[in-house]
């Protein structure tokens, strides 16, 4: 074999750079759909959300979460005094949580003097 390779061999690089395309898709995916998984409801007409809503959202399990951060039941009102009352609250809730559940949140949020208050669900 006295013959030269003059010539550079492209498939390990195209195999590195799918790989390293599909991580990027993939952690890109989690980051945007949020870390905490729920199955959103479906309707045919939903408005965009404006910046920086309060985030409240309840899970199949039962946890509640206020802006990604799991708080208890009895917590919700202490934590929501620290926002101005016109700022939009987005309720997340699972469609398979018992909608009294999802009532005496919204109940607590608007005695709590919050106005806007709006259901998230998913587009058909």
């Amino acid at each position: 074999m006295d013959h030269e390779l003059n010539q550079i061999n492209v498939i390990p690089l195209v195999d590195v750079m799918l790989v390293l395309l599909v991580i990027v898709l993939t952690t890109a995916t989690f980051i945007t759909t949020g870390h905490i998984p729920v199955d959103l409801a479906k309707a045919s007409e939903s408005t965009a959300q404006p910046d920086d809503p309060i985030r409240i959202t309840l899970t199949a399990k039962g946890a509640l979460f206020l802006n990604d951060e799991e708080i208890s039941r009895d917590n919700l009102i202490g934590h929501l005094q620290e926002f101005p009352k016109k700022t939009l609250v987005v309720v997340r809730a699972d469609r398979v949580i018992k909608l009294e559940q999802f009532v005496d949140v919204v109940d607590e949020v608007k005695g709590e003097g919050f106005q806007q208050v709006s259901l998230a669900v998913e587009r058909k």
